[in-house]
């Protein structure tokens, strides 16, 4: 392990604030084990065998004055302090003990063997010495450091314990094991799978912390496989255990919509790192179970599941408490487009199909295209690199449509006012229909979109639709 890391200066001001204050101070976790995994981290986790408020305040004071911030939380006794890039936990040593029915710890001050045994896991239960007698000791109570050299995920504690009191270190142990490529250990597998119904104690805000950590991951199929195998999954996203599974009726079967889910998103991950376009990817075929009718001589079909899964979303994202705004509203566009491109390839690509979507993707056309390009998959390469060629002429057309009409911000010039000042409107779902026949007329490249032009032809139209001129 490099330790050279430890001459930056941040250390050194740790180093002599405990030596100042007379008490012990560590680094502990993360930034511990990654380094020794030598990647780069600006999170510190610090301990102290004393008050960490108190280190946290005299430590800030020797940083320079206007480039450090702290925020001091005294119902937790910690704090935090921002240093440029640098985030810095501090908080003093203790010891937790749980009720059963509760996964907020009773907490009092603790000693050193008191924190070491609260930790989640072994790899995270490394102490780096800052006192100036043993600076840069390692502290390595449970082979923290064995195991990752072996990439394992472990429990210090017995798991059924540790899992028990703290319910969330199931999803963390999931999301390590995924981020880190670490294999989850037998008996700390076991915990899990024992203890999963516990994750109903936990607050669906940091379950879903939890969940979007692991969708930003680089491939979340690994993190959602253990999810569904542990049982932890149908716990909060039964909608998604739902897709798993195939049926076979005379001969015919569908496809497992849970793990198909899974390779969109993984495919998603790849264009782009957006987390709400990737939970579109997980969300594209959530309907699937509630619209599958199988048709004899023909096979499975699941027509509307888009419609319908765009009216899950919302349902979906205030029960994990994932925001209710225009990030909801982008999802539920996607899930709503996702077919729209796969099926205009696989027809003749006119103008007028292309003019539409884009006007109805509009500002989130290019998001939908690698939706679509993530939705492609296939065991048979030949179908796939058909569909993917489809899928890239329809793009062309967008690319030549939107270059010729400029329509990315398409809106048509003929309004609800001009209508109203036009006819004599006895049912107000007149004006809509008046409306729509002439943005399709636009849209089709019958009409131009012109004032003039456009209150012509809703001349034609309100006299076909019974509705007079004043």
């Amino acid at each position: 392990m490099d330790l050279e890391v430890l001459n930056n200066h941040i250390f050194k001001k740790l180093s002599e604030t405990a030596r100042e204050q007379g008490i012990a101070a560590y680094i502990v976790g993360g930034y511990v084990r990654d380094l020794i995994l030598k990647s780069q981290s600006k999170d510190l986790d610090i301990v102290v065998i004393g008050s960490g408020i108190e280190f946290a305040e005299a430590f800030h004071q020797k940083l320079n004055e206007g480039e450090a911030s702290i925020n001091v939380f005294k119902n937790f006794g910690t704090a935090q302090i921002k240093y440029h890039d640098w985030i810095i936990e501090i908080i003093g040593a203790r010891k937790e003990s749980y009720r059963k029915d509760s996964r907020k710890p009773l907490v009092e001050d603790g000693t050193l063997s008191d924190d070491q045994n609260r930790r989640d896991f072994s790899i995270n239960s490394l102490y780096l010495s800052l006192s100036e007698s043993d600076f840069g000791q390692l502290l390595d109570p449970f082979n923290g450091v064995q195991d990752i050299n072996d990439q394992i995920i472990r429990t210090p504690q017995n798991p059924d314990i540790t899992f028990s009191d703290d319910p969330l270190r199931m999803l963390r142990a999931i999301r390590f094991s995924a981020r880190l490529d670490f294999r989850i250990e037998e008996e700390t597998w076991a915990g899990i799978k024992r203890n999963a119904h516990r994750i109903e104690i936990v607050s669906q805000e940091r379950i879903s912390d939890e969940l979007n950590a692991m969708i930003m991951g680089d491939k979340p199929s690994i993190a959602f496989n253990l999810l569904f195998e542990s049982g932890l999954l149908g716990y909060f996203f039964p909608e998604l255990v739902a897709l798993q599974g195939v049926e076979t009726i005379d001969g015919l079967s569908h496809k497992d919509n849970f793990y198909h889910t899974l390779q969109v998103l993984d495919q998603t991950c790849a264009l782009s790192q957006s987390l709400w376009l990737r939970w579109a990817a997980i969300l594209h075929d959530i309907a699937k179970p509630a619209t599958k009718r199988f048709e004899p001589g023909h096979g499975w079909t699941f027509h509307g599941h888009e419609d319908r899964g765009a009216r899950m979303v919302k349902s979906i994202f205030r029960r994990m408490r994932l925001p209710l705004d225009e990030k909801m509203r982008y999802v539920e566009k996607l899930v709503a487009m996702h077919l729209r491109p796969i099926v205009i390839s696989k027809e003749i690509v006119t103008d007028s199909a292309v003019r539409r979507l884009i006007v109805e993707a509009g500002e989130d056309i290019y998001d939908l295209l690698k939706l679509c390009q993530a939705d492609i998959t296939s065991k048979n390469k030949i179908k796939v690199q058909r569909h993917l060629e489809g899928l890239k002429i329809v793009e062309k057309k967008i690319q030549d449509v939107m270059e010729r009409d400029e329509l990315r911000n398409f809106q048509p010039v003929l309004t609800g006012n001009h209508i109203v000042e036009r006819y004599v409107i006895t049912k107000p779902q007149d004006i809509g229909l008046i409306k729509n026949e002439v943005r399709d007329a636009v849209l089709d490249g019958r009409i131009p979109n012109e004032l003039e032009t456009s209150l012509e032809f809703s001349d034609s139209v309100a006299e076909r639709l019974g509705i007079s001129k004043k």
